[in-house]
């Protein structure tokens, strides 16, 4: 077995067992306010204790960077950073709406090396190693064919402190008039797990953190979709803004679509 193999076969050995911690607490968990809109539970404390200790004891010399902290991990021996969010989709938790994941990446040097998401409500898990696709249940995984906006569904997520000039909220005013059909699902991680499975065709984020995207964007990339930054250069983990699209085709109308929107914000 290679290293990406062993990448890949322990990052989605913690992501299923923090989906089943995650489902163990529903009926017992209390929710407390990282911010006004901004919500934590005990099952996404709990959840990334379960990866921290999978994926440190496999690769003791690992850095570890998750949604609830501590900071750092950057700068670990081995130059290897796991990038978590334990519970993605806490708010529709914490309502009862079953549509929350884990997202987890491993990345070197700003290069992402494995990702994997995982829904534990319908038992889908989403996995991409570096240069060799992205699978389903370990089916393969392709992007829609999908070239104009008018026959795409676009997928966005709005930031906790959402304000009328928001770039998220400037590009949906302009998609959901061009898309087919927009979605905001409050996942970020299924939004681009759900465009590289071929269930949406574009995304848009202007405020997301790493632990959000990172193990979306290899999937979109290794599922044959086209992941950048907004102005169309490369995708910065760091930075965490993108765009994203099934076909380069589909990009381009994207990319063009947001720049109308924000144009003299």
């Amino acid at each position: 077995m290679n290293d990406l193999q062993r990448f890949a076969e322990i990052c989605q050995e913690a992501v299923r067992r923090a989906g089943t911690e995650i489902l163990g607490w529903i009926g017992r968990f209390e929710v407390h306010k990282k911010g006004p809109s901004d919500l934590v539970t005990q099952a996404d404390l709990a959840a990334q204790d379960v990866v921290r200790r999978i994926v440190l004891e496999a690769f003791p010399d690992h850095g570890f960077v998750g949604e609830e902290g501590p900071p750092g991990g950057a700068d670990a021996p081995a130059g290897y950073r796991w990038i978590v969010d334990p519970l993605d989709g806490t708010t529709n938790y914490a309502h009862g709406v079953p549509h929350f994941a884990v997202s987890l990446a491993l990345e070197r040097q700003g290069t992402i090396l494995v990702g994997a998401v995982f829904d534990p409500n319908r038992d889908e898990c989403y996995m991409a190693v570096r240069g060799q696709g992205a699978t389903l249940n370990g089916r393969p995984l392709r992007t829609s064919g999908v070239v104009d906006l008018s026959e795409a569904i676009g997928a966005v997520g709005f930031p906790y402190d959402l304000r009328a000039d928001s770039p998220d909220l400037l590009v949906f005013n302009k998609a959901v008039f061009r898309c087919q059909s927009v979605r905001r699902t409050g996942c970020t991680s299924l939004n681009l797990a759900y465009l590289a499975a071929g269930r949406f065709d574009v995304y848009w984020a202007y405020s997301t953190h790493p632990w959000d995207v990172a193990a979306g964007v290899l999937l979109i990339s290794e599922a044959g979709g086209v992941v950048t930054a907004p102005d169309g250069g490369p995708f910065d983990l760091q930075k965490a803004r993108l765009l994203a699209a099934a076909t380069e085709p589909l990009h381009k109308q994207l990319r063009q679509m947001a720049a109308e929107a924000l144009a003299g914000r």
